[in-house]
């Protein structure tokens, strides 16, 4: 399949944000607790990154005790963004999930033919796979994360991250997934945005790629 037949097919990406009580998950640490979810945002596109629809957001209400060991710094945040008030009438966390997998599969009813994305989407999915297993499971194993697409950019064209839109999300879950596609959507359309690579020139990068890592190879 050729490059521009993969991106006008639909390749859908589900895109995802959470908001938590803090960043501990699955920790063995004496003393520490696995912090829990207070919000989701998901929204789903296709190839090139439209959206499909306007996305669902969710306020979940965590256990007493996790709200108890909230640090100061994940409290400060969540009250300017609003959400905090909003947490002790949140919905479950097994309603949440039930939600957002039926969200999910009205774009995507095979499972594992979509693969998440989000900025960092990896911490995202840690929380997934322990509170929402079914949400996790139904996506592909596989990422796009515009962070990664940042973190190289900073090492090789700084001034693009530089002039990336201003991030105005504020740490609410789905408004924080949606500027994830925009991000990307950006450097697609500054870096990536040629219809077709002439034929020489991929030769050529391919040779030059070759040669220069085939002793670490050998």
């Amino acid at each position: 399949m050729a490059a521009n037949d993969f991106l006008n097919d639909k390749r859908f990406i589900v895109w995802l944000d959470l908001e938590m009580t803090g960043l501990n998950i699955n920790t063995a640490e004496v003393g520490k607790r696995d912090d829990e979810i207070v919000e989701i945002g998901v929204i789903v596109t296709d190839g090139n990154l439209v959206p499909q629809d306007k996305g669902l957001q969710l306020v979940i209400k965590p256990t007493d005790a996790a709200m108890a060991n909230m640090g100061s710094f994940v409290r400060n945040m969540h009250d300017k963004s609003g959400l905090l008030p909003l947490i002790k009438d949140g919905v479950s966390v097994a309603e949440a999930e039930k939600q957002v997998l039926d969200y999910i599969k009205q774009h995507v009813p095979v499972r594992q033919t979509a693969q998440m994305g989000g900025n960092t989407i990896h911490m995202d999915r840690r929380f997934l796979a322990k509170y929402m297993p079914s949400v996790e499971d139904w996506v592909h194993y596989r990422n796009v994360d515009t962070s990664t697409i940042k973190e190289v950019l900073f090492r090789w064209f700084p001034s693009v991250v530089d002039a990336a839109p201003e991030k105005v999300g504020n740490h609410r879950a789905l408004a924080d997934a949606i500027e994830s596609i925009r991000e990307l959507a950006f450097y697609r359309e500054l870096l990536f945005s040629m219809d077709s690579i002439p034929a020489d020139k991929l030769e050529a990068a391919k040779k030059t790629a070759t040669d220069a890592w085939a002793e670490l190879l050998a």
